[in-house]
């Protein structure tokens, strides 16, 4: 399967970098054809101007040319995955500007939806699994992603898989801190090596050093 990865950090030398990394190596050693979209690499600007901005009036409207290639670029693959931190319980600005300025009517709804099999949303939490299940931010986070957004453009198989505490709360020696930080890239690894795994069988599931 060919799966673009969307990575969103400012710093290459970052965590979300080092997590997309090893998830995209887990994509190639299973099989899959991946392709890496570098947001802020690539000086993706996330504002929408009136010539992106969706025209209820026109789903066949022509969009920049930006954007325009970067829906290109979303057709020629068959799957998705989003690589971020996750920021006031949501998406970063860049993610959400991509979403805004390429998932536009006509394309990715209004008529037309995603041609993708499976999206996967792999947010980079700076607290624990415990304290973001406190307020139940994780359900209404993974609701957001699986429903608000992939169930609304037409993909039926979306996961969330949150790495958590990415801040190292509560660990003080190097060893420790060390073998969490090794974990939570073999955790990414083992989601790019299983990647096609529900996309085969037909399911769906839903599921700040960053």
């Amino acid at each position: 399967m060919k799966v673009l990865t969307i990575v969103s950090h400012p710093r290459r030398n970052s965590l979300t970098f080092a997590v997309a990394e090893r998830f995209v190596q887990g994509l190639t050693d299973a099989g899959h054809e991946a392709e890496v979209a570098d947001l802020y690499g690539e000086e993706f600007d996330p504002l929408v101007f009136e010539k992106d901005e969706p025209d209820w009036d026109n789903p066949q409207k022509r969009y920049s040319a930006r954007v325009y290639a970067e829906m290109e670029r979303l057709k020629r693959n068959e799957g998705l995955a989003f690589i971020f931190p996750l920021w006031w319980y949501s998406l970063p600005a860049m993610v959400k500007g991509y979403i805004d300025r390429t998932w536009n009517y006509g394309f990715a709804y209004g008529g037309s939806k995603l041609p993708h099999k499976k999206v996967l949303w792999i947010p980079l939490v700076g607290e624990t699994e415990e304290s973001l299940k406190k307020r139940n931010f994780d359900t209404m986070i993974s609701h957001y992603l699986n429903v608000g957004l992939a169930g609304y453009t037409g993909i039926s198989q979306s996961e969330v898989a949150f790495l958590y505490n990415t801040l190292a709360e509560d660990m003080e020696s190097g060893e420790e801190i060390g073998k969490h930080y090794d974990n939570l890239l073999q955790r990414a690894y083992a989601l790019g090596q299983r990647y096609g795994d529900s996309v085969d069988a037909g399911i769906g599931s839903a599921g700040r050093r960053d």
